[in-house]
C-alpha cells in the first residue's frame, strides 16, 4: 500500500494558518472504562463498559517568527483571555483529509535562545469536545447519471447520491451497455475507463442470473465514489 509524505500539513488557529511548523501531532482518542463488576461475575474477571471519550492533547514545535501576527500572535493573546478557537489539521493534498476541533491553549512556549540557532516556538492545544475527521469524496455521478441499454427496468430511480440498483432485463438481451455521465474526475465501468457521456463497452449477461457492473468516480487526491448495479436477464 501506497504510503503518504508528511511534508505539507498544515495547522490553522481560528482560521488562520501558523507559521514555520516543524512537527504537528494528530488527533489520538482514548476511551475511559467503568468497573462493573459484580459478585456473580463470570470466572471471577472484572467486567467493564467504555465510558466517555477523549480527543486529547495536539502539540505543535516550530521556530518563532515575529511577522505571524494573524498565527502564532494571536494564539498568544487568545491564551491569556483563554478564549476556545477552532483548530484545522490539513494533511497534505494527496491524502484530502483533515482534523477539525474546538481547542483551548494550554502551554505555549517561545524561547530558549541559543547563540547559533532558531529560537524555538511551542504549543500544546487541549481537544474541547469531538474532533471530525473528514476525507474528501469525489463529487460523483451527476444528471442524468447513468443509462442503461437493452430496455433495463431500473430499481431505484438513477441518481448522485444512491449507491446501489437493481435493473431487469428480457432473456433476449444477451448483453447491456452503460453511459455514465460525471462533470469531473475519471470513469470507471468494471474496471475500463469510459468518457462522461459514452456508452461503455458491451458487457455479457447470463441467463437467470445476476451480472454486476460496477462504476467508479474518482477525483484526484479524493475518495472515490463507487455505484453498484445488479443486473437480472430473465430466465
Amino acid at each position: 500500500m501506497a504510503k503518504t509524505h508528511a511534508y505539507g500539513t498544515t495547522f490553522k488557529w481560528n482560521g488562520q494558518a501558523v507559521a514555520a511548523l516543524s512537527a504537528i501531532n494528530g488527533i489520538e482518542v482514548t476511551a475511559d472504562t467503568v468497573e462493573v463488576t459484580t459478585l456473580d461475575s463470570a470466572d471471577g474477571y472484572k467486567e467493564y463498559i467504555a465510558g466517555m471519550l477523549d480527543a486529547g492533547e495536539v502539540s505543535l514545535e516550530g521556530y518563532y517568527q515575529p511577522t505571524d501576527t494573524n498565527g502564532q500572535h494571536t494564539m498568544m493573546t487568545d491564551m491569556n483571555s483563554r478564549t476556545t478557537r477552532e483548530c484545522i489539521i490539513t494533511f497534505p493534498a494527496s491524502t484530502g483529509t483533515t482534523w477539525t476541533f474546538n481547542g483551548i491553549i494550554t502551554t505555549l512556549k517561545i524561547g530558549d535562545a541559543p547563540v547559533d540557532g532558531a529560537i524555538p516556538f511551542a504549543a500544546t492545544i487541549k481537544v474541547t469536545g469531538k474532533p471530525v475527521f473528514a476525507v474528501a469524496t469525489s463529487a460523483g455521478l451527476t444528471t442524468p447519471y447513468f443509462a442503461l441499454s437493452g430496455d433495463a427496468v431500473l430499481a431505484p430511480a438513477a441518481a448522485g447520491d444512491v449507491y446501489s440498483y437493481v435493473a431487469t432485463v428480457l432473456n433476449g438481451v444477451a448483453s447491456i451497455t452503460v453511459t455514465p455521465t460525471a462533470s469531473a474526475g475519471t470513469i470507471t465501468v468494471n474496471g475500463s475507463t469510459v468518457a462522461s457521456g459514452v456508452a461503455s463497452s458491451e458487457i455479457a449477461l447470463t441467463a437467470g442470473a445476476i451480472t454486476v457492473i460496477t462504476i467508479i468516480v474518482t477525483e484526484t487526491n479524493k475518495a472515490p465514489k463507487t455505484y453498484t448495479i445488479n443486473v437480472v436477464r430473465a430466465a
